[in-house]
Parts: structure tokens; sequence; C-alpha cells
């Protein structure tokens, strides 16, 4: 394989491209120009405790209720569509996020968040090995090969976002709404550790509100205001103990 900037310097000397050569070229260049990825974006961490204290709030069934914990607010973008790029497209980008890895002057550059949701991307077998996508300040959207070169078109149903990634030494906890049996209901208590539950600190606990409508666990103090099959009203009064 020929890099982009190697096979614009034998054209400009007059050297003839060889036919397989010349598909590969297609399908990895557009305009015979390069693009180098960046890997210069730094995410924001960020604490996380909702609802806020005081403040009534409805959960539905399923619903988180009390939530605490730190996670990464990372740049993204969302797919709404499959996108292909290119002549006999050599790469095409499936639904999906895409995380940020780095900016520079010829655009932002992205890579499937491997998360759930995540977007994929399909390589060619004619293509060059995929390196990352690059989304253009003229509204293209195109594959960049290990080569650099890259193929573009236009960039549509992408959506910037921001993505909330769990951190390597991240650590949450969560009370779910599970529903009401005569006067009692049924809370779900999960625990997250870099984005994997901890099957050994899942439980799910009943609480009589004939005897209080507050129930507490963990550190967690809750007023039941209403609850039904459906949905639950209620107020914080404490969230989990506070984060090591």
């Amino acid at each position: 394989m020929i890099g982009c900037d190697g096979a614009r310097q034998r054209r400009q000397r007059g050297e003839r491209v060889k036919p397989d050569a010349a598909i590969a070229l297609s399908l990895a260049l557009s305009m015979g120009a390069c693009a180098t990825p960046a890997y210069n974006y730094q995410p924001v961490t960020r604490e996380i405790s909702e609802p806020p204290l005081n403040v009534v709030t409805v959960a539905a069934v399923g619903d988180s209720m009390v939530r605490q914990g730190r996670f990464i607010e990372h740049d993204g973008i969302r797919l709404s569509e499959k996108l292909s790029v290119g002549v006999l497209a050599p790469y095409t980008f499936s639904p999906g996020d895409y995380l940020k890895t780095g900016e520079n002057q010829s655009g932002a550059y992205y890579l499937p968040s491997k998360g759930a949701g995540s977007g994929e991307v399909n390589v060619s077998p004619l293509a060059d090995p995929f390196q990352a996508i690059m989304l253009r300040p003229d509204g293209q959207i195109c594959g960049v090969s290990t080569l650099n070169g890259f193929s573009c078109t236009d960039a549509r149903g992408v959506e910037k976002v921001k993505l909330q990634v769990v951190a390597t030494n991240a650590f949450q906890q969560t009370l779910i709404y599970s529903g009401k049996v005569g006067n009692k209901i049924n809370i779900g208590y999960r625990e997250f550790s870099a984005d994997y539950a901890r099957p050994a600190f899942n439980n799910d606990v009943e609480y009589d509100l004939s005897e209080s409508m507050t129930i507490g666990y963990k550190g967690a103090l809750i007023e039941v205001l209403e609850a039904s099959n459906q949905s639950i009203r209620y107020r914080v009064l404490k969230n989990f103990n506070t984060i090591e």
C-alpha cells in the first residue's frame, strides 16, 4: 500500500501508479490530501448526586430514585443513520455513539465508544486499515486510514453530544423503584464499578409503609409521599454516604 504523501509525490514526479495501488488510493484518498488524527482531548470527570435533597421527585417503576457516583463527561457524536464514505465505500459507520479523541486544524476525531449504544466501523476488504473518524468544519464526515488518507461524505444525521462514561476508578450507587404490593414497596439497590454491575453488592429490599413513610438504605434516607404500582412520589432527605 502507498501512503497518501508517497503517492502524491510519485505522481508529481510523473511516475505511474500501479492499477491495484490506484484502487487503494481511490478508496483511501480525498483530493490527494492527508489527515493526521489528534489525541489531545481530555474529558471532564464529574461527581453526580441526584436528585437534589428535599425536592419532591417522581420515579416510574424501573427508574432510578437515588443515584450517586463518579463519571466522565466525554464529548462525542451520535449517528442516527448508517453512513458510507468514499468510492466503493471503504468505511461504513453504523448508528451509535463515538467518543472524541482530539482536534486539529483539519477537524475533530472520533472512535467508537465501546460502551452501550456504541457505533461500529466496517472496513472494506480493499481499503487500508481504519484509524479514525474525522468530522470536518465544512460538514463532511470522513474515514481516516492508517496511511492518513481519508474519504468523506456529507455528515447526515450526525449530532454532537455529551456522553457519560464511567471512569475506571468509578463507584456508583443506585436505588431503583420496583413497585408496590399491598402496603409494601420494593426497592432495588445496585452498585456499579467501572461500568460493570457488582452482583455481590446488589440487593432487593421490601419496606412496609404502614410502619413508616421514611425508608433508608446505606445512608440514603427517603420520605415516601405516595406510591403505586406505576410510580412513586418522594423526597430525598439524605443521599448515600460520601464517596471516599
